[in-house]
């Protein structure tokens, strides 16, 4: 016959106290079976009910790596050991591991015996993942900031070295900034280096990408609003303007602003201040607004969908990124930036391209310019296994113009293989405009306006297929 099972003799208050601590809590008789389990303990093992009688041996119903082996808890408080913040995996009732602390200590009687064991455990899955996106951002800003350095920035063509001359000075100021130029051109990436670079670089650097949210979700985003303000509002928000204090402000896409918002940005840029949606008390920012856009907001006065006074007081300092076709010669540089990077996040050696991959890429147009021209550079690092980039390697609409032999370089032609490609790859997609702009490598808003500029034809689609993008 074996030995009775020696239970825990616990008032009923004392359950209840441990119910009611966010940590797991479990004992364990010297038989290797579960004695108690609080309200914590079972959510973490995925029980909400009772247990079944079956489950109720330890190493059955709590499974980690540290079970049958010289590591078990148990074990080692049989040898007087008592074990202080050790990291396990637990495998819950659905099979997912989870990541846990471990404390234990001995279970006496009143005679001082040993009859089991307590054990304290604490779900780390929350902390090891923001550890992880603590050391991401970090590792992030790293990278942005060598990359945001004016001396390591990309660019020995005449238009690009005259714009990087430029850049220390307007850091260092805190004058509103227009960037304009097509998608792709590295817009946002320039904002962020005149962030870097300015004494505003230990605040908050705030994005605003004013074409990806509806008007009435735009502006809470942008302001803020209190409790009650619209159906929704369940409590008291900041806005990006209240979150950026002492920082500055990305508005991307400043162009596809509504004209009450207008307003209400324009009021910042004069005075500093702003009320939250549905609230009346106004508040003051210190805040530094960089804006980008690549349309034309000279046309858009003229057709009264861009104020003109809030157009003047953007555009302070004005900055013109030209599209790559129009820096050519920075291309080898490009590639090699776009090689380094890549080999960093593939853990690959690629060394260089081929000559014929390169004269391919050297005719194509890039409609989607350098975000274009860093995804055809990762198409090519996932198809090659050496480390050298071939012409095989290349997407198929490269390879295409690469066959076509030697073109002009004219704005007609250019807008010739933008139009063909265009088409290309909204056939390849089914007229999927999501997808198709983000294989060009541009927003889906630039994408229509290049279809009405170049005349494609918007029937081109099969009949029956759907006109969601």
């Amino acid at each position: 016959m074996s030995d009775p099972v020696v239970s825990w003799s616990r008032p009923r208050d004392a359950e209840i106290i441990l119910d009611c601590i966010s940590d797991g809590v479990m004992t364990i008789d010297l038989h290797k079976r579960v004695t108690f389990l609080n309200r914590a303990m079972r959510t973490l093992l995925g029980y909400e009910g009772e247990l079944p009688g079956d489950l109720l041996a330890c190493d059955v119903l709590v499974q980690s790596n540290i079970c049958s082996s010289q590591e078990c808890a148990l074990e080692r408080a049989l040898c007087g050991e008592r074990v202080s913040n050790y990291e396990a995996l637990v495998r819950r009732r659905d099979g997912r591991l989870v990541p846990v602390s471990i404390n234990t200590d001995f279970l006496c009687n009143e005679e001082g015996r040993l009859i089991g064991l307590i054990e304290v455990i604490r779900d780390i899955s929350l902390s090891q993942e923001l550890t992880a996106k603590v050391t991401e951002v970090n590792e992030l800003k790293h990278r942005l900031g060598e990359q945001t350095k004016f001396e390591n920035m990309v660019g020995r063509s005449q238009r690009m070295q005259e714009i990087f001359s430029k850049l220390p000075a307007i850091a260092s100021s805190k004058t509103s900034v227009l960037i304009t130029g097509e998608s792709g051109t590295g817009k946002e990436l320039i904002a962020y280096a005149l962030h870097a670079n300015s004494p505003r670089r230990q605040e908050p650097f705030v994005v605003v990408n004013c074409s990806s949210l509806s008007e009435g979700v735009l502006e809470s985003e942008i302001f803020g609003h209190v409790k009650g303000a619209f159906t929704g509002a369940i409590v008291d928000k900041p806005g990006r303007f209240e979150l950026a204090d002492k920082g500055t402000v990305f508005l991307d896409e400043i162009g596809e602003l509504s004209l009450p918002t207008q307003v209400k940005l324009l009021r910042i840029l004069e005075h500093g201040e702003f009320e939250r949606v549905g609230a009346n008390h106004t508040i003051k920012v210190d805040v530094r607004i960089v804006a980008a856009t690549n349309r034309n907001l000279i046309q858009a006065v003229k057709e009264g969908t861009f104020r003109e006074d809030l157009y003047y007081r953007i555009r302070v300092i004005p900055i013109e990124l030209p599209p790559l076709r129009e820096r050519m010669e920075d291309l080898p540089l490009l590639i090699k930036h776009f090689i380094g990077k890549f080999n960093k996040v593939m853990a690959k050696e690629v060394r260089q391209v081929t000559s014929d991959c390169l004269a391919a890429l050297e005719r194509y147009g890039f409609p989607g310019n350098i975000r274009e021209l860093q995804n055809i550079i990762e198409h090519a690092f996932v198809c090659c296994e050496s480390a050298v980039i071939q012409f095989e390697h290349l997407p198929p609409d490269i390879q295409h113009h690469g066959r076509s032999g030697s073109m002009d370089i004219s704005l007609e032609s250019l807008e010739e293989i933008e139009g063909e490609v265009i088409q290309q790859v909204l056939q390849k997609t089914g007229w999927r405009y999501n997808e198709a702009s983000k294989r060009l490598g541009v927003s889906r808003s630039t994408l229509w306006r290049k279809i009405k500029h170049l005349g494609i034809p918007s029937n081109g689609r099969t009949k029956g297929r759907s006109r969601k993008g």
